[in-house]
């Protein structure tokens, strides 16, 4: 990067926050040589332990150490240095007595002996201070906050894959495993078996069990390359795209309304739904499947599904009555600016909204940058039909999707305080500084365009192969759903507040090889589910002694046993039913609810009717998600609020799940219709016995089991036959009813 680029940025910075031209200084100083040792040595110093008091914005006594300049003049107590003389020096005897950095609740923030020592003989050496240079807040990591050397913000390195003398690993990811646990002094777990391995899988690539025949089959298998096979196809099924688009609609607030008193319908909006089981099944490159989403009306290609990938923008909660129309403008754009940085970036920067973030680097001028590229300007409040967006003659197809009204819109203002009445001055659009080989502003759109081109070149950034944020976190995601837990546990936040990397090197070989590979998911997450540190089992005959020294499985010494989610468990009922309809896409259905879960409601039942009987046996993906009337069945199983982005959603075990499952008129139904099923079978107790079995569990019954369950039968039968004339069914659903209720139903090993 040239000087005269670096000092373009800073001027463009400096302009909304004077302090803060120290990409200028930093990157031109560094790239010149000029002051490294000031940078390593006090610089660095001054910048993590002092200037979080002593800044121009919040000079505690008058003392600002951001600039050479103002540290000899120094504050309310006079010079804070003399240059060659560090015993006379204000500032080393404060810091040298432990009075500063002050106390912080209760305890010492004292600097160490290193800091003094490197403080002490930069004074002595003259206190040189680099022309021009002037530190702020985001210069380093401190205690408080993160700087732009963040690891997060740090280029994705190509690590090398770690060497393993005893064994020969075939997986990468196993390399980098099995490192930290011999540095841990930990060994894995030993390899499931085989029926545990094929439904883990099929969990995990399509949210359905397998079938019992698909399970015999397999462990019946001696074909060395049967597991890989089982990979492959799952990969290939349609089923793949709805399981995957169900995590990503979490991550960008699906719902097919609005919310709010109204909370109307989002017309089309199960069109952008499908439109992601399509991108998800055809293995759209990931680099293309952000950019579709966040401009597909601004690409070259432009077609429709391209603008319908733009419903992304306006799948957020959508106020058609607001009280402010000016003020909701802003609510809105918040909305916009929270979506994309949290689903793409994995940062917070909707924080930046008011002032500068308070833990991250992120200038309230980053917001306003990102914010401009979805600013339509001043326009008048939308009709409610459409929700705030564009209409179907300005998206030229009858879409839920995003397109600029005009090229050229008047400009975003930064607000103090984020209050509308309060501008600041105006920002031009560009992408987060903290990156900054990236960090230089939006081109303006061409004479001829009908867009800004604002979002599609944000969108270019995002996917840049050069910025580290954007391929940590998809990898990071996949790494989530596979293995229960991200290698950053705090998927949706990749920041000061989030957890750093167990595997930071794994982490970066995954993302950099993501762009090796062309962006493809599914490629990396074969070589994740094919793993040996994938195919573990969650049972480690060192189990109590590891939960001693690595509790949360950090470091992947066994599997993580999971519930189902509310979703895959739904579709195991209706699987086990015989009732599943695998039809894929089209509208969303209505499933039927209580008449007592509606009386919340301000229009009662005229703002609610379930669809016919037979559209509500599809996957619960195609589930009619209404914000203000979400199905109690599947909140009990922490379905996740469709207000906000949400990259990992709550997994509880509470009380009021097994009660549900116990007595929750749907489930009930569903045992009946398993029932029938079984008794359809066979004529013979035992053999039924087997069948309920094998549809609910995908195995035959142990022998005590089926001796318990012959009893179970005759008992419910017995019990019924005084007061009910068909106590030999009921005797079934009976049994039907306790499998559905086991644990080996609802967890996955």
């Amino acid at each position: 990067m040239s000087l005269s680029h670096v000092s373009r940025i800073a001027q463009m910075r400096a302009a909304f926050c004077p302090w803060s031209i120290v990409s200028l200084c930093l990157v031109a100083i560094m790239s010149t040589g000029q002051c490294a040792d000031f940078e390593s040595t006090a610089g660095s110093v001054l910048s993590k332990r002092c200037i979080e008091c002593h800044n121009r914005l919040e000079a505690s006594g008058d003392l600002d150490l951001t600039r050479g300049d103002r540290i000899l003049v120094g504050g309310d107590s006079g010079a804070a240095i003399v240059p060659g003389r560090s015993g006379n020096s204000l500032l080393m005897e404060r810091v040298v007595a432990g009075e500063m950095p002050p106390e912080k609740n209760g305890k010492s923030q004292a600097l160490t002996a290193e800091e003094i020592q490197s403080l002490r003989d930069w004074v002595d050496q003259g206190a040189e201070w680099p022309q021009g240079r002037v530190l702020d807040l985001y210069d380093r990591t401190s205690e408080v906050r993160a700087g732009r050397d963040w690891w997060s913000l740090q280029p994705v390195q190509a690590p090398e894959i770690p060497k393993d003398g005893e064994t020969k690993l075939n997986n990468p990811i196993d390399a980098f495993v099995r490192a930290k646990l011999r540095d841990n002094g930990l060994s894995p777990a030993h390899t499931a078996d085989k029926r545990t391995l094929i439904r883990r899988v099929y969990y995990d690539l399509i949210g359905l069990p397998p079938t019992a025949d698909d399970i015999d089959a397999f462990v019946s298998s001696d074909m060395p390359d049967a597991y890989e096979a089982i990979v492959d196809r799952l990969l290939a099924s349609p089923q793949y795209g709805e399981r995957w688009a169900r995590h990503w609609l979490d991550v960008v607030r699906y719902a097919d309304t609005n919310g709010y008193e109204r909370d109307a319908e989002k017309p089309n909006a199960w069109r952008y739904r499908d439109w992601v089981v399509r991108a998800f099944n055809e293995d759209m490159p990931y680099d293309r499947f952000v950019q579709e989403q966040l401009s597909g009306d601004e690409l070259p290609d432009r077609t429709e599904s391209t603008v319908i990938a733009t419903g992304f923008i306006r799948l957020g909660t959508w106020d058609d009555e607001p009280n402010d129309v000016a003020e909701y403008q802003y609510e809105r754009l918040e909305d916009m600016v929270h979506a994309t940085s949290t689903a793409f970036l994995g940062l917070t920067v909707k924080c930046a909204r008011c002032h500068d973030h308070k833990f991250d680097p992120i200038y309230q001028s980053d917001y306003y940058r990102i914010g401009a590229a979805f600013w339509p300007g001043p326009v008048a409040h939308r009709d409610r039909t459409f929700n705030g967006g564009p209409t179907p003659d300005e998206l030229g197809f009858d879409v839920l999707g995003w397109t600029d009204i005009a090229s050229s819109p008047a400009p975003l203002f930064s607000l103090k305080k984020g209050d509308i009445h309060r501008p600041i001055q105006a920002v031009e659009a560009g992408p987060l500084s903290a990156i900054v080989a990236l960090d230089q502003p939006f081109e303006p759109a061409p004479a001829q365009s009908k867009t800004t081109g604002r979002r599609l070149q944000l969108a270019q950034w995002i996917t840049h192969p050069n910025n580290p944020l954007t391929t940590r976190v998809i990898v990071n995601r996949l790494w989530q759903h596979h293995f229960g837990q991200g290698l950053v546990s705090s998927s949706d936040n990749f920041g000061f507040n989030g957890k750093p990397p167990t595997h930071p090197e794994l982490l970066d070989w995954l993302a950099n090889d993501l762009v090796v590979g062309q962006w493809k998911l599914k490629r990396l997450q074969k070589l994740m589910v094919t793993s040996e540190t994938y195919m573990q089992s969650s049972n480690h005959p060192n189990l109590v002694d590891y939960d001693k020294i690595d509790a949360s499985n950090d470091f992947l010494w066994r599997a993580n046993r999971q519930r189902l989610d509310a979703e895959a468990l739904r579709d195991s009922i209706l699987f086990a039913s015989g009732k599943l309809d695998l039809r894929l896409g089209g509208p969303s259905f209505r499933a039927a609810i209580n008449s007592e879960a509606l009386e919340g409601l301000s229009m009662k039942g005229g703002a609610y009717q379930a669809s016919p009987a037979s559209e509500t046996s599809r996957r619960s993906l195609y589930l009619y998600n209404k914000r203000g009337l979400m199905v109690p069945m599947m909140t009990t199983f922490d379905i996740c609020d469709s207000t906000m982005p949400t990259g990992r959603r709550d997994s509880t075990i509470v009380a009021p799940q097994a009660l549900a499952m116990l007595n929750n008129d749907w489930v009930h139904e569903q045992s009946r219709l398993l029932a029938a099923r079984v008794v359809a079978t066979s004529a013979s107790t035992d053999e039924r016995i087997a069948q309920a079995w094998r549809f609910v569990l995908g195995r035959s019954p142990r022998q005590a089991e089926l001796d318990a369950a012959r009893e179970h039968v005759t008992k419910q039968q017995n019990t019924q036959a005084a007061s009910r004339g068909d106590s030999e069914q009921l005797g079934w659903i009976s049994l039907c009813h306790v499998l559905l209720n086991t644990n080996e139903f609802i967890y996955v090993d």
